[in-house]
């Protein structure tokens, strides 16, 4: 016999089990979080602690989505798969990119954040008052230079996080006949 908190984790589970293939429809939802999220914040004109913590997270997920799970350096990859990185010249042999935060467990994490971000704008504990304009430039200037961080590792040790802009080869089953 199950208990009701077990059980409700099983519907939770099959929820997002059925979501998998749903890309599209998962962050177009996501992204409706957000802009409810933001529209509770400039009507009820505070939270902006919460907020700043929340885009915190997000750029802290958005990094890990970016980063790949073996770090070329050797220092982020603390669970190396016995020694293999990313090649660095092209003598060397093809590894896929493998992220250390797959795009689902980004996803569900973000929408989770933002769930519990718009339900602690409906608590006054959390409306700390606070100067917001300078959470605002101090989280602009936070993101360009981690972004920055970021491209710049990803130009020297040559990995692109996305598929679009990649090389696609034909395979033998169509002969190199590309369909148009």
């Amino acid at each position: 016999m199950s208990t009701l908190p077990q059980r409700l984790g099983q519907i939770y589970q099959t929820y997002l089990d059925k979501s998998v293939p749903y890309l599209i429809a998962r962050w177009v939802s996501f992204g409706l979080l957000i802009v409810a999220f933001i529209a509770r914040i400039v009507f009820a004109q505070g939270w902006y602690i919460v907020t700043y913590g929340l885009f915190i997270y997000h750029l802290n997920l958005f990094l890990a989505f970016l980063t790949p799970k073996i770090d070329p350096v050797g220092n982020l990859g603390e669970d190396d798969d016995g020694g293999m990185d990313l090649p660095t010249k092209a003598s060397e042999e093809f590894r896929p990119f493998i992220r250390r935060l797959p795009e689902f467990k980004f996803w569900v994490s973000a929408t989770k954040a933002t769930l519990v971000a718009l339900v602690m704008s409906f608590f006054e504990i959390f409306n700390i008052p606070v100067f917001w304009p300078i959470l605002v430039v101090y989280f602009i200037l936070l993101f360009c230079l981690t972004m920055k961080r970021q491209i710049k590792h990803m130009i020297k040790y040559r990995y692109l996080p996305f598929s679009f802009g990649k090389p696609k080869y034909a395979t033998q089953a169509n002969n190199g006949v590309h369909p148009q």
